[in-house]
């Protein structure tokens, strides 16, 4: 019952941040997202729990696939194509992580997305 009324709570919350977001809020708010569920698919690959692992790398691949979808190639020139070709090689690395049950290469995507964060943050910071 706790965890269906957090759930609740987690769903309002979510829906109340998006609701007045910009683009570059909404990207942080997938980014969160995604980096908190990197951090269950690598404890569900330490603990074994193989159908859980599959199901939260199938989420941060789904993640990673809007947030390169999202991406305006028509408009963005050389930065959005190497988001997209980062956003990629994130996807493939995790697909791979999956196969070979390696917490280390979800490690290496959660360094390499965290890093990318922290340039969004800046992009907030200087244009609001």
């Amino acid at each position: 019952m706790y965890q269906d009324a957090y759930q609740s709570y987690q769903t309002v919350n979510l829906g109340a941040q998006t609701a007045q977001a910009s683009p570059v809020q909404l990207v942080l708010i997938l980014m969160d997202g995604l980096l908190e569920e990197l951090a269950r698919a690598r404890a569900h690959i330490e603990a074994r729990r193989y159908e859980l692992k599959a199901r939260s790398l199938d989420k941060c691949i789904a993640i990673l696939n809007g947030l390169s979808s999202a991406l305006d190639t028509d408009q963005g020139g050389e930065v959005v194509d190497n988001l997209g070709r980062l956003y990629d090689f994130c996807a493939d690395r995790l697909c791979r992580a999956g196969i070979v049950l390696e917490p280390a290469m979800v490690d290496e995507v959660t360094q390499v997305l965290g890093t990318l964060r922290q340039g969004w943050q800046e992009v907030q910071a200087r244009h609001g």
